[in-house]
C-alpha cells in the first residue's frame, strides 16, 4: 500500500509540475503584458520553484567529458567494465595518464542516492588516477528472479571489482575509497582479503565519514536507528515494488522514504535554499538559481535498496555494533579486522558532519590491531559537513591532496598476477 500511495501522489505531482511549467512560460512570455508587471515575475518565479521541486527525476548521467591536467585538457572515456544485476563497475580514464598509473575504486553508498552523487569525487581523483566506481542499481528495476542482495553480496561484489581492476592494471593492487555507509563492507572486504593474502587486496583503504562505530559521538541518524527494534523497521518502512516496475514484487526500502528522512533532518535549510532560489529568479540572477537547481536535481534523484541489505545494515551496523564488537560475519565467518597487515588505512571525518559523528570512522584505525602505526593516518577536515568531505572546495583543495599523497606513499605494492 505504501508504494501504491506514493505512486498516486507522484502522478498528481507530475500533472501539477507540468501545469506550473506552462504557467511559467505564459507569465514570462514577452508578448504578454503581465510579464512586465511586478506581479508577473514574482508569480513566475514561485511557479518555477514549485515545478522544479515536484518534477519526477530519473537516474542522472555522470557527464564527465574532459579533465584538465598540467595545463592541458584531455577527453574522458567512461565505460562499464563489469555488469551485474545489482550494480556495475564503471571506469573513467583519460589519455593524459600513463598506462601504469594508479587505479582507485571509489565505493559509492547504497543509501538511496545514485553513484552520481560522487561526481565531484570522481572528477577530482580523475586528474591523476584511473578511477573506477560502483554504480549500484535501483532495486525496483532488478527482477525478482535475480535473487537477493545483502551485506554479504555487497562484500562479494567489492572483491570481484577489485579483482577486475587489478587484472586491468597488470596485477597492481588498486586503492579503494569508501564514502560514508560502504566504509563498513569495504573495511570487512579488506580484512577478508588480507586474511586470505588475496592478490587484489587494496594497497590503501580510505574511509570517509563512515559509521564504523556509531557509539562514538552519536548523531540523529544513529539515535533513530537505536530507538526502535528491527521488527519496527521491517513492518514500517519496507514496501513491495508495484507492477509497473521490472522489480515488481521485490521487497525494498524506497528511495523516497530515505529522501524524506534526509530532508526532514535539515528542513529549515532546505526551505531557505528554495526561498533563496525564488529571490534569485525574481531579480533575474539565473546563474545562482541554476546552481541551486543543479544541487537538488542530484539530491532528489533517489533509488530503492533491497530490504535485506537495508535491514541487515541497520541491525549489524547501528544496533548490534558488530564491527567494533568483533562479531561481524561474512557468510558465517567472523571477520578478523586484526588480519589487516599491509593495506594502509586513512580515516577522514568532517568537523561538522551531522550524519557520521567525530570518532566513528577513526575507530577503524584502533580496530586494525595487526597494522603498523606508520600505515595508519587520520584527517579531521575543519569546517566540513558530511557532503563537504567528498564534494566541493574543501574536498578539492584540502582533502583530495591528502588522499593522493597517502595513496602515493603506500601504493607501490604490485604482484605478478591476480588469481
Amino acid at each position: 500500500m505504501l508504494y501504491n500511495a506514493y505512486e498516486m501522489q507522484r502522478s498528481w505531482l507530475d500533472s501539477a509540475s507540468a501545469l506550473a511549467s506552462i504557467g511559467v512560460e505564459m507569465l514570462t512570455n514577452p508578448s504578454l503584458p503581465w510579464g512586465y508587471s511586478g506581479f508577473g515575475p514574482a508569480m513566475a518565479s514561485a511557479m518555477e520553484v514549485f515545478a522544479h521541486a515536484t518534477v519526477r527525476r530519473e537516474k542522472p548521467a555522470f557527464g564527465i567529458l574532459s579533465v584538465e591536467r598540467g595545463g592541458e585538457t584531455f577527453p574522458v572515456e567512461e565505460a562499464t567494465v563489469v555488469n551485474k544485476p545489482f550494480g556495475d563497475l564503471k571506469r573513467f580514464r583519460h589519455t593524459g595518464l600513463d598506462d601504469d598509473g594508479p587505479a582507485v575504486l571509489i565505493v559509492a553508498p547504497m543509501s538511496g542516492h545514485y553513484a552520481t552523487l560522487l561526481r565531484g569525487t570522481v572528477e577530482r581523483m580523475l586528474i591523476d588516477t584511473k578511477v573506477y566506481i560502483t554504480d549500484w542499481a535501483d532495486a525496483k528495476l532488478v527482477p525478482v528472479h535475480e535473487g537477493s542482495f545483502d551485506l554479504d553480496d555487497y562484500i562479494d561484489y567489492l572483491v570481484e571489482f577489485l579483482e577486475q581492476i587489478a587484472q586491468e592494471n597488470g596485477g597492481a593492487r588498486p586503492h579503494m575509497i569508501a564514502v560514508c555507509q560502504p566504509s563498513v563492507p569495504a573495511f570487512a572486504a579488506t580484512a577478508l582479503m588480507n586474511a586470505n593474502k588475496h592478490p587484489a587486496r587494496p594497497a590503501t583503504l580510505t574511509m570517509m565519514g563512515g559509521p564504523i562505530d556509531t557509539r562514538r559521538s552519536p548523531t540523529t541518524v544513529n539515535d533513530l536507528a537505536m530507538e526502535r527494534p528491527i521488527e519496527w523497521f521491517r513492518h514500517s518502512v519496507i514496501a513491495t515494488v508495484p507492477l509497473k516496475y521490472r522489480g515488481a514484487g521485490r521487497q525494498v526500502y524506497p528511495g523516497f522514504l530515505q529522501l524524506a528522512s534526509f530532508m526532514s533532518m535539515n528542513l529549515g535549510s532546505h526551505l531557505q535554499s528554495h526561498y533563496a532560489m525564488f529571490k534569485h529568479l525574481t531579480i533575474g540572477d539565473d546563474d545562482s538559481a541554476q546552481a541551486t537547481k543543479d544541487f537538488y536535481d542530484e539530491y532528489r534523484s533517489v533509488c530503492d535498496m533491497t530490504a535485506e541489505f537495508y535491514l541487515q545494515t541497520v541491525e549489524e551496523v547501528f544496533q548490534k555494533h558488530s564491527i567494533p564488537n568483533g562479531t561481524f560475519e561474512h557468510r558465517g565467518q567472523v571477520v578478523d579486522l586484526g588480519a589487516i597487515e599491509d593495506t594502509a588505512l586513512l580515516a577522514i571525518e568532517g568537523e561538522r558532519d551531522d550524519i557520521s559523528g567525530i570518532g566513528q570512522t577513526r575507530a577503524a584505525l584502533d580496530l586494525a590491531t595487526g597494522l603498523a602505526d606508520k600505515k595508519k593516518q587520520y584527517l579531521l577536515a575543519e569546517g566540513a559537513g558530511h557532503y563537504g568531505i567528498f564534494n566541493g572546495s574543501k574536498w578539492r583543495d584540502k582533502i583530495a591532496p591528502v588522499v593522493e599523497e597517502f595513496m602515493a606513499r603506500h601504493g607501490r605494492a604490485r604482484l605478478k598476477a591476480v588469481a
